[in-house]
């Protein structure tokens, strides 16, 4: 059974969207009718992706799993990208996406930064900030530093090549990825637990092909 944490639609809703819910059940194949249908992607939180994507053994810390979604949500970035739809992606999302166009991950973060700061309590959210790059997209919408909700233990490593990372946390760890065209854009956080709607409603103007922040002129943000 695959659930969505009904914050994800409400978010969207705000920015001005209509939320199209895609099943897992749909095939491959019909993944290139349901994108041309649709005006963006957005890819939720889940499941670890699978490491055999990316060309490692699975941490001990790592899964479990659901290949299913991996094979489908992969297919729908794929034809996302070949029809110039933007795609937001969103932690689990954000990893697909690096690991779609050929990017790693670090499978268990703890082993790496030495702390838990991203995941301290299993089934908890907790809050770290990030630093924001003055000259992405992503910074002139939401500005230079952001408090943010988060809950993972797994990170992008390699940046995949067409992509490049524009926020950090305080340890290293890459928060937001983009595109150099515009297309795609990416957090590790879960922005969808936040009263703030600022990057879905950027999300929205870049689906309506408009300037990545025109909607958001006149707002102050830090």
């Amino acid at each position: 059974m695959h659930l969505l944490n009904r914050a994800y639609t409400d978010h969207l809703r705000r920015a001005g969207m209509i939320p199209v819910l895609l099943p897992v059940a749909a095939t491959v194949d019909e993944a290139d009718r349901l994108v041309q249908g649709l005006d963006g992607l957005l890819i939720a939180g889940g499941a670890d992706v699978d490491p055999d994507s990316y060309g490692q053994e699975p941490h001990p810390a790592s899964g479990p799993f659901d290949i299913d979604r991996d094979t489908f949500e992969a297919a729908l970035i794929r034809r996302a990208i070949s029809h110039g739809r933007p795609i937001f992606g969103i932690c689990r999302g954000m990893q697909l996406l690096n690991v779609v166009l050929k990017g790693t991950l670090r499978q268990h973060l703890p082993d790496l930064v030495g702390n838990h700061t991203h995941n301290p309590v299993r089934g908890q959210f907790a809050r770290h900030s990030v630093t924001i790059a003055a000259d992405s997209r992503l910074g002139e919408a939401l500005g230079a530093r952001l408090d943010v909700p988060t809950y993972h233990h797994q990170a992008v490593d390699v940046v995949a090549s067409g992509l490049r990372p524009v926020a950090w946390a305080a340890d290293g760890t890459v928060e937001a990825l983009e595109d150099f065209g515009g297309r795609l854009l990416a957090v590790q956080w879960h922005p969808e637990m936040d009263d703030e709607n600022l990057i879905f409603e950027h999300f929205a103007s870049l689906c309506r092909g408009l300037p990545p922040h025109l909607e958001l002129t006149g707002r102050n943000h830090q």
